[in-house]
């Protein structure tokens, strides 16, 4: 996976993550569940977004552990 697309910081919308991190939505939303994916941030009633900090170290530790 590349994350050289991220910005350095700030926070990414969940199109731009399945880009770097191709899995459907459906197995992104029960990762978060799960604890697999981190959690995203309430932006709005209807807006998520995800600290990039946290996609960064997803794709440095895709296994979580």
């Amino acid at each position: 996976m590349n994350d050289t697309a991220l910005p350095e910081t700030g926070f990414i919308h969940l199109p731009e993550i399945l880009k770097i991190f191709p899995v459907s939505k459906s197995t992104w939303w029960a990762g978060i569940k799960s604890g697999r994916f981190p959690r995203g941030i309430k932006l709005g009633p209807r807006v998520t977004a995800w600290r990039v900090e946290d996609i960064r170290a997803l794709i440095q530790n895709p296994a979580g552990g």
